[in-house]
């Protein structure tokens, strides 16, 4: 399904067009990024509604990280999954509600590896005691990826706000998430198909640099008496820090996921990502600047605004269903 990345759902009400301070200062430096991004969110949202927003979401992944190091990295894949199908909508955390909805949380590319969702709802309960019926989920994991990358020592930049939870799911989308095994050409379609360039899909590959994945879907795969889902750090250097010595490794063709060898290996490589990674590789600092602004774009992917979709009371619900 392709995804416009530059406005509201078409559903919602018109929303004026708001270019984020992040998306500015990420431009003003010479980061890509489509001008238009940004159509209806402002990182002033909650400023008069709920202005304490940041520090309690913030403060709920603080105290998660103290019992796993691996939760930022978690956090910042389920906004990633929940973006990449029928836009960033909070559907990744609907839990199955049959026959109305079926869960995302099932397919092949989340079942037993999306985690997370306990900490989601944490933030959500402080945010309904503090802010009742003021701030959906989808901005949740959108705030909660900044938070995460930021308290694992990667940038800071100003979030885009004002998303409206759906209350439905894709499966069909939900099978297309980008895949360890994807060759480059269908990871670049993939991206591409929502509005994504080369520049974004390497810097968002990024990601990577901290958190595990299981075994099953490395390129050297499991071990004789390994279990499948026997977890492998992703950045074998500093595998808790947000940095970018996840190029380095990929340079030295020392990354576990097939789909980020790729950016090297495929034939389209040379001409396409092979630069980027490069570049990402020599400056932390470009890196940084061309990843926030790429999660701003990926953030703006069909977001619901004006009176589309609701604000839900529980995160893994839709409203007005009995929990």
């Amino acid at each position: 399904m392709h995804m416009a990345a530059s406005s509201c759902f078409p559903l919602a009400a018109r929303c004026s067009l708001l270019l984020t301070a992040a998306l500015v200062l990420a431009l003003s430096h010479g980061a890509h990024g489509h001008a238009g991004a940004g159509a209806g969110l402002s990182s002033s949202f909650y400023d008069d509604s709920c202005p304490s927003v940041r520090d309690i979401v913030r403060r709920v992944i603080q105290n998660a990280r103290v019992a796993d190091a691996r939760i930022p990295a978690s956090l910042i894949r389920l906004h990633f999954h929940d973006c990449f199908v029928q836009g960033c909508d909070g559907s990744l955390l609907l839990d199955n509600d049959l026959p109305a909805i079926m869960t995302e949380k099932e397919v092949l590319a989340n079942d037993r590896s999306a985690r997370g969702f306990d900490v989601v709802d944490n933030i959500k309960h402080a945010l309904e005691n503090a802010c009742p019926g003021i701030v959906s989920c989808a901005d949740i994991l959108a705030l909660a990826s900044e938070i995460s990358v930021e308290l694992a020592g990667g940038p800071s930049w100003s979030v885009p706000l004002g998303r409206r939870d759906g209350t439905t799911t894709n499966i069909e989308s939900a099978n297309n998430l980008p895949s360890p095994f994807d060759s480059l050409e269908t990871l670049q379609e993939k991206f591409r198909n929502l509005g994504l360039d080369d520049t974004d899909l390497v810097a968002l590959q990024g990601a990577h640099t901290f958190g595990r994945a299981q075994c099953q879907f490395t390129q050297q795969n499991c071990s004789a008496r390994q279990d499948e889902e026997t977890l492998v750090n992703l950045d074998s250097v500093t595998p808790d820090v947000f940095d970018n010595k996840y190029y380095g490794n990929l340079l030295r063709g020392r990354v576990p996921l097939p789909s980020d060898q790729v950016m090297l290996s495929d034939p389209v490589a040379a001409a396409t990502t092979t630069p980027i990674v490069h570049r990402f590789s020599g400056s932390q600092k470009e890196f940084f600047k061309n990843f926030a602004a790429s999660m701003v774009k990926m953030g703006n992917i069909s977001p619901l605004c004006g009176r589309a979709g609701e604000i839900r009371n529980n995160c893994r619900r839709v409203n007005n269903k009995p929990y």
